[in-house]
């Protein structure tokens, strides 16, 4: 008689392996390429160490959202940061020349939310449905995000 053997789970390793490069362009597109390494990887390991992890089905997304939420708190950090610079420099150093308008700065106007839809449904090429899930939001969601996205995006063009 012979015995079926269950697939057991890929290991964190094969996990990360997987998925860490299109993580890596993800977080590019939330906080730039030179913190989305680092993003990644704190977010990768806080998952790791999680005790929800051995339990999660879509490890995929699970990981999505780490960087997502990663993002998030790195953006907050440098938004305290500049104010507390801002707050202590002078305004004649305060007041720099007004760097070229290209797609970077033009993402940065955006909440990252909305920066994190524009990638996954422009750069990634996920439908709606695929983004939300990702996410672990409702289709809706992404599509009004990308909608009010294109509207930040059109005015910050527009300013040029």
């Amino acid at each position: 008689m012979m015995q079926t053997m269950a697939a057991s789970p890929p290991s964190d390793a094969e996990v990360y392996r997987a998925h860490a490069v299109e993580l890596v362009r993800y977080a590019t597109v939330l906080v730039g390429p030179d913190d989305a390494a680092d993003v990644v990887a704190d977010a990768v390991l806080a998952a790791f160490g999680s005790r929800a992890w051995p339990t999660v089905a879509n490890r995929r997304a699970y990981l999505y959202r780490a960087v997502y939420h990663r993002a998030l708190d790195l953006r907050r950090g440098a938004a305290r940061r500049q104010r507390r610079e801002a707050l202590t420099a002078s305004s004649e150093h305060a007041h720099g020349a007004e760097p070229s308008l290209d797609a970077q700065r033009a993402l940065a106007h955006l909440p990252a939310q909305q920066r994190a839809v524009v990638y996954l449904t422009y750069w990634a090429d996920l439908t709606p449905a695929q983004a939300a899930e990702l996410l672990d939001v409702g289709e809706g969601t992404v599509r009004k995000q990308l909608a009010r996205a294109r509207t930040t995006l059109r005015r910050v063009l527009d300013a040029d």
